[in-house]
């Protein structure tokens, strides 16, 4: 499978983004909510681990993610309370779902603006913050990882 062009939006947020600027607030709200059902679970192997390295400090709400490396492919999970912060559970899954078991490269193409795009005319304006840094956090571990092949 050859590497997506870094230039290019991933298709899966493209899809994503489209659909949610033909909704109305009423069903984008009705779409982050199904979308945070469909988050990945933590696996057991990342429960224990000291949490310090992974929390995203700038969200309101506690949300840990731990980023892996596979074969030149990225796969991210998260930790937080999806009952509680079912707005940022909806954005992760959306988010993973486009750049789970991708290169770095697709991670690092996603828009600076997705949040506000996904987000835009809901009233969520507070949870930017977190979720921009939330992106920004993906961002810097496929960027690190990149760095890493290109040195190797």
């Amino acid at each position: 499978m050859a590497d997506p062009d870094p230039r290019a939006l991933p298709p899966k947020i493209e899809r994503v983004l489209r659909s949610f600027r033909a909704l109305s607030r009423e069903e984008r709200m009705q779409a982050l909510v199904s979308y945070s059902r469909k988050l990945e679970p933590l696996p057991e192997r990342f429960k224990d681990l000291p949490r310090d390295a992974f929390t995203v400090p700038e969200c309101q709400t506690r949300v840990d993610i731990f980023p892996e490396h596979r074969a030149g492919r990225m796969h991210y999970y998260a930790d937080l309370d999806v009952r509680r912060s079912p707005t940022i559970a909806a954005v992760l899954a959306i988010l993973f779902a486009a750049v789970n078991n991708e290169p770095p490269a697709t991670t690092l193409a996603i828009p600076a603006d997705v949040v506000r795009q996904l987000m835009e005319n809901i009233g969520l304006g507070a949870r930017e913050t977190g979720l921009n840094a939330i992106v920004m956090r993906l961002k810097r571990h496929a960027s690190d990882v990149q760095r890493e092949e290109s040195a190797a």
